[in-house]
């Protein structure tokens, strides 16, 4: 009896890691499966979203609070696009970033060349600038109820920029 009590004690032992390892083995083939599931349910989702997004564009109406000027208003993409030659100008005058440095100079002072005051409670602001090259510019300006167009000068001396309103036209 002594004998045999070892190999019995051995054998539960043998027997109990085996059915361990066989549930662990199990539990891993289960959560593999599980993992499979939900990275599938996940891209279906992201899919589904993705719809959804896409539909919201075309329900949902346009932000009421961001001005669009009329048809004609929109600037071609391609205009007002600085050439190499005359950024390279713009910039032995003194301008680090030509285009930007005259975006920003222009909304600066835009209070002072547009020549037409707001109705209505409205404040003419220009909603739309080219730099046209270098030296001319196209703005387009607003209030919500009227706008128009400046085509504008600008003159670069010792990096100061000034500017000078060459025409102007209602809409």
């Amino acid at each position: 009896m002594r004998v045999i009590l070892p190999w019995l004690l051995a054998a539960i032992f043998l027997f109990m890691a085996v059915y361990f390892y066989w549930q662990k083995s199990e539990a891993e083939s289960r959560q593999a499966i599980a993992d499979r599931q939900v990275a599938k349910i996940d891209e279906e989702l992201e899919q589904e979203q993705a719809a959804t997004d896409s539909l919201e564009e075309m329900v949902l109406p346009p932000d009421t609070m961001e001005m669009v000027p009329p048809g004609g208003a929109a600037f071609v993409d391609e205009l007002g696009t600085l050439s190499q030659s005359d950024i390279q100008k713009l910039q032995r005058k003194g301008l680090k970033s030509p285009e930007t440095d005259l975006m920003n100079d222009l909304n600066r002072k835009q209070s002072q060349l547009i020549p037409e005051k707001g109705t209505m409670g409205g404040t003419m602001t220009i909603r739309d600038s080219r730099i046209l090259n270098d030296r001319y510019a196209l703005a387009y300006y607003e209030d919500g109820h009227n706008g128009g167009y400046l085509l504008l000068k600008y003159t670069i001396t010792n990096g100061n920029i000034s500017w000078t309103v060459v025409d102007s036209s209602k809409l």
